[in-house]
């Protein structure tokens, strides 16, 4: 079902202060960033080995990230499972009895498709399933 960590998303309050952290002190850095209107979030590529490290900012004072950040502050936000068919692994899970978010797949940053599994369902942790074509 799963193949691997696709990336591990860090919500942030400022994507440039933090990029410093990242590309002057860990010499991790930063191959592209976008903004994903449909999630109010602006991201941060950062290659490191076969996976990504994703940093999240919020673009809106009401977005998830921005939600997130108010109640656990900055930190880890999700980790993300590559899949091969995520249509089929959402109605795999559904059967099983896992707490969907996204019933279907959705955009995602750098053009995948993505759905996000509930953390209650998933002993807390938010988990993205991420296709990539």
């Amino acid at each position: 079902m799963v193949s691997k960590v696709d990336h591990i998303g860090i919500a942030v309050k400022d994507l440039n202060e933090t990029l410093k952290f990242y590309e002057e002190i860990l010499g991790i850095k930063c191959v592209s960033t976008e903004v994903v209107e449909e999630q109010k979030v602006k991201v941060a590529f950062l290659p490191i080995g076969d996976t990504e490290v994703e940093l999240l900012e919020s673009t809106e004072e009401n977005g998830p990230i921005a939600k997130f950040i108010e109640k656990k502050g900055e930190g880890i936000q999700h980790i993300a499972y590559k899949v091969e068919d995520i249509e089929k692994t959402l109605e795999e899970l559904k059967a099983k009895g896992i707490k969907l978010i996204d019933e279907k797949p959705r955009y995602g940053a750098g053009g995948a498709k993505i759905a996000f599994l509930h953390p209650k369902s998933t002993f807390g942790v938010l988990i993205e399933l991420c296709q990539r074509d």
